[in-house]
């Protein structure tokens, strides 16, 4: 579920605000607010502002208040005012009796269907937060007593245990991964109201139905494969492109170990040399841009051998002649074998200079 929300970013962010004068934002509410709205929203973010009292939504208590016709898609700066303007700075007071635990799941309750709608319709689904500005403790045992909450209306389905409402308000506090931060506000009267954040991690309600063969079928799997298949495929693709240029770079910049045999020449000891990326060693004569030299009789130098990459070339000089597989060479020619023969003809003995190297890459 992490993966998924990464690779799609925005998260669903609820500012619920109690609308009651017992909490009537003072200076300080007003700033933490407009901090939160102006520094912690990111571009993709779904912000939804709901005042609560008795009910969530007093004005319009008929309307769902998580829906995309109220929410506010965030896409940068110019969003933050338009939010502003919507938040209830202050209480209206013909309201009193704040319901809490009506709003709690009225909230926590919308916010895990927009991401179970998410998950049949095969969207990405969000990080979820709410920002409680309240006066009432959150996450109160059902029933709510007189002495947890003395607001709580006499007439509330949350006064009694056994009501629908509670049961399934308790069901979701104990299911969600519910994780809670408060900041304590005093105003000039000396009442306290918390700013509370509330984080909820991405998560959806795992449906699975049993079906013949002993076996079920479940939304989670087959929506984490249509969501991650094609970013993991890609992944793949990088991991094993990024491999391959490593193994490359690894094998451009090793250097050649070339161990020359002097077949004729009893006298002469074995020479072993090393030949890196665009670099050449001369055959004959010793030249100062060469990385090394294959000393061969004559005056001149020969021939090269030449790494451009992985390739090997013989670059003859005209000069004196060479041969390669008992052909004479007068032009620039790929070596192939990883073992070669080369003979270098001299008018003096002995006559025929045969060489034969085994290159170790």
């Amino acid at each position: 579920m992490e993966s998924v929300t990464r690779l799609h970013g925005g998260r669903d962010v609820v500012l619920a605000i109690d609308l009651t004068e017992s909490v009537g934002l003072n200076d300080e509410g007003h700033l933490r607010l407009r901090q939160i709205v102006e520094d912690s929203l990111k571009s993709g973010d779904t912000v939804y502002v709901v005042p609560f009292a008795t009910k969530t939504n007093p004005s319009t208590p008929e309307i769902n208040p998580l829906t995309l016709e109220t929410a506010i898609q965030f896409k940068g700066k110019a969003d933050v005012e338009k939010i502003l303007q919507l938040i209830p700075f202050q209480p209206d007071l013909r309201l009193q009796n704040t319901d809490i635990q009506q709003a709690e799941l009225t909230i926590y309750q919308g916010l895990a269907d927009l991401n179970q709608c998410r998950l049949t319709q095969n969207q990405p689904i969000k990080p979820q937060s709410v920002v409680w500005i309240t006066d009432a403790p959150l996450f109160t045992k059902s029933p709510a007593t007189s002495e947890e909450w003395t607001e709580t209306p006499a007439e509330s389905p949350f006064r009694v245990a056994t009501s629908p409402e509670t049961q399934q308000r308790q069901e979701w506090l104990n299911q969600l991964p519910l994780n809670q931060r408060s900041l304590p506000i005093k105003t000039q009267e000396q009442r306290q109201y918390n700013l509370t954040i509330v984080d909820i991690p991405p998560n959806v309600q795992e449906f699975c139905t049993p079906t013949p063969g002993q076996k079920e079928t479940c939304l989670v799997s087959p929506y984490l494969w249509k969501q991650l298949w094609l970013p993991g495929l890609i992944l793949g693709i990088l991991i094993l492109a990024s491999v391959g240029i490593g193994i490359k770079i690894y094998r451009l910049n090793k250097k050649w170990k070339l161990m020359v045999n002097f077949d004729d020449d009893d006298n002469a000891a074995d020479q072993t040399c090393s030949l890196g990326n665009h670099q050449r060693i001369a055959i004959g004569e010793y030249e100062s841009g060469c990385q090394d030299t294959i000393d061969v009789p004559g005056a001149e130098v020969r021939a090269y051998l030449v790494r451009k990459g992985e390739k090997l070339y013989l670059e003859p000089t005209n000069n004196s002649r060479i041969e390669y597989q008992d052909k004479s060479v007068d032009k620039k020619i790929q070596i192939t074998r990883s073992r070669i023969n080369f003979n270098c003809p001299n008018p003096k003995p002995p006559k025929n200079y045969r060489i034969t190297i085994k290159i170790q890459k």
